[in-house]
């Protein structure tokens, strides 16, 4: 049996980046490694409850420089949430850029907001049904 077991993005500032997934969007750091010799640092967070193939970890390079560019691959995570207008006010309030307001999908009924983390990693926002 094969599962997934968790997305990794990089992060620039783990203090701005534990700010957002934790105080403000609500996840927990679940373990933090350290590699002094290699000069980074794992953070795996996950929600409250959530099973290990839902983790995201975020790596810092202590040395880089440059802002990372997100690619022409990366597309964006998504998160189910309860209240979708809820929860884009709530990020709006702490500063969150919002880069699309919630409203249902073309074409579809689900409804849909779209966030950025502080590398402009886009976060899709789903209202659970």
């Amino acid at each position: 049996m094969s599962k997934l077991l968790h997305t990794m993005i990089r992060i620039s500032d783990p203090v701005q980046s534990l700010k957002f997934y934790i105080d403000i969007v609500g996840m927990v750091l679940v373990e933090k490694l350290e590699f002094p010799d290699q000069r980074f640092s794992l953070y795996f967070i996950q929600f409250e409850g959530a099973d290990a193939g839902s983790q995201i970890e975020l790596t810092h390079n202590w040395d880089a420089v440059d802002p990372y560019d997100g690619g022409t691959g990366y597309g964006h995570m998504a998160i189910g949430v309860d209240d979708l207008v809820g929860t884009v006010e709530h990020l709006r309030a702490a500063g969150v850029p919002i880069l699309r307001e919630p409203g249902p999908v073309i074409g579809g009924t689900a409804k849909i907001a779209f966030v950025s983390d502080p590398d402009g990693y886009k976060i899709e926002l789903i209202e659970n049904e």
